[in-house]
């Protein structure tokens, strides 16, 4: 197939002329992004938000292709999907078709195509019953190991990366392919959030077709398990994760997840580091269709309009007091719990709050009790819809995130821009992002106490309209869009390349002198 790629749409196949590269400059290296979701086709998390964006913006400095399981999503997305080669299976992990999608803005994506392990109703992880498959750890192993392959050039394209970014759990196992197929291709593994280990019996490391001191305690071993996402950290070249401050938080025991030694030692090697995610552009009060009203730093009527709008949809009073807002997924991670907590006295002292989103079940059934017992001064939707939220993002005054930790954060920034100032305990995504006093209000301890010493500093800033306009322009004056917020992967991609050009030559320059000796 190395001379001809077919259509594949289950009814026929008929070849094409092969691919050419985008780019001839030697300045643009070619980079091969392993994501199991892509908010174009796929998403469960903010890594599907990342995957669609980072590549992109990225398009600018270096030729970036993704690769993503064929899941049923993906196949009935629409985009046609022509295969462009086959990869031989290893152990128990079988063989399969590799297509090629092109989105409309020219994005490629590489899809590993095999019906048995992803055409699959559910998501990418689990069944319609929120169940992880039995198979996870088959699935993307197959998965993994078809990003090593085509680093190797088994897939006989005419495009062959120069850097694989593997990203969590279910590419992890890509880098220790890659180190095991002796590849001099470089690697790249980005934790998004460390909690997602991808762990499976010891017995499994049979199936992958690795050797049996990758299943040791310098391996993938971790405490009688294997771990995905452990493979990735020990056998990249480079691993980042999405802000410093998380990437320093996830050495030290309370974040490390039993992995803070390892990890440790990696930073001790100047082998990890952090880099803030960037939001996207559109994400503009000027210019943002999914608002009512336009406003920016000079005209505020359009932010009115939408904090009205938001006021009639959630049956909230109109006040003088301030509109605080969550969104965000209703989980523990949140810190949702704490937001309970403080609830009574966010109203008691004029407030009136908003929230938008869905989660555990009994954070779910607390919030609306919570909207039952102030009418006209909370309003709860368990739901989660874009428009919504970001008219809430550009009407309400705060936006209150007081996480347990926070690998990155978006929400924060999206708030920023629209000029609603977050109020975010000093953790992860969120210490980096927020300038405490000009940009929004940090707290330091996960405790009621502290939460609610915030929010009076957040009524006491709206009572004060020239502190709270000065504020929001300067958390709405610098953005953090991916355009600039990639920079620092382009410019480690170029490092990896050239560092990999450099041991290739001292190794050949090593055996020239060894035959002349």
């Amino acid at each position: 197939m190395g001379h001809a790629v077919a259509t594949f749409n289950k009814a026929s196949l008929h070849t094409q002329p092969l691919e050419k590269p985008r780019f001839s400059s030697r300045d643009h290296h070619k980079i091969l992004f392993v994501t199991s979701e892509l908010n174009d086709l796929i998403k469960v998390g903010g890594l599907g938000d990342v995957a669609a964006a980072l590549p992109r913006a990225l398009n600018a400095f270096h030729d970036m292709r993704v690769l993503i399981p064929g899941y049923r999503q993906v196949l009935e997305s629409g985009y046609p999907i022509r295969v462009v080669a086959h990869l031989k299976g290893h152990a128990a992990l079988p063989s399969c078709h590799i297509g090629r999608m092109d989105m409309q803005d020219g994005l490629i994506v590489y899809v590993v195509l095999n019906d048995t392990l992803y055409n699959r109703e559910g998501n990418p992880y689990g069944d319609a019953e929120g169940r992880d498959w039995p198979d996870n750890h088959i699935r993307f192993a197959r998965f993994a190991l078809a990003a090593a392959q085509l680093a190797a050039g088994e897939g006989k394209l005419a495009w062959e990366p120069e850097v694989v970014h593997a990203n969590d759990w279910p590419s992890g196992l890509t880098p220790a392919y890659m180190k095991w197929m002796q590849l001099a291709t470089a690697s790249v593994f980005t934790i998004h959030n460390l909690a997602y280990q991808g762990l499976c019996d010891p017995r499994c490391l049979t199936e992958f077709g690795l050797p049996d001191d990758y299943g040791s305690a310098d391996g993938l071993e971790y405490y009688g398990q294997l771990s995905l996402l452990k493979a990735g950290i020990n056998y990249a070249d480079r691993v980042t994760t999405v802000s410093e401050t998380y990437a320093q938080e996830i050495t030290t025991p309370e974040l490390g997840c039993g992995l803070e030694g390892l990890l440790a030692l990696k930073s001790r090697q100047g082998l990890l580091s952090g880099i803030v995610n960037g939001i996207n552009e559109d994400f503009n009060p000027a210019t943002d269709p999914h608002l009512l009203s336009h406003f920016d730093t000079r005209r505020w009527q359009g932010r009115a309009n939408n904090a009205r709008h938001v006021e009639e949809y959630f049956g909230v009073e109109s006040g003088d007091g301030p509109l605080f807002s969550v969104v965000s997924r209703l989980v523990h991670q949140k810190g949702i719990d704490l937001t309970l907590e403080v609830a009574d006295h966010l109203v008691s002292q004029g407030g009136r709050l908003v929230v938008l989103g869905r989660g555990e079940r009994q954070l779910e059934e607390r919030m609306k009790a919570l909207e039952a017992r102030y009418p006209g001064r909370i309003g709860v939707q368990i739901d989660f819809t874009e428009t919504l939220a970001r008219r809430i993002f550009a009407g309400s005054d705060f936006l209150l995130m007081p996480s347990v930790y926070e690998p990155c954060g978006l929400s924060q920034m999206y708030a920023q821009c629209f000029g609603s100032l977050p109020i975010a305990r000093r953790t992860g995504g969120l210490a980096d992002t927020i300038e405490d006093g000009v940009t929004g209000i940090l707290f330091n301890k996960l405790d009621r106490e502290e939460y609610i010493n915030a929010l009076d500093r957040a009524f006491a800033i709206h009572r004060h309209p020239p502190l709270m306009r000065a504020m929001r322009r300067k958390a709405m004056a610098t953005p953090n869009y991916w355009q600039q917020a990639v920079r620092p992967y382009a410019s480690l991609y170029d490092a990896l390349v050239e560092q990999r050009s450099t041991l290739s030559g001292a190794q050949t320059l090593a055996m020239v002198q060894a035959c002349l000796g």
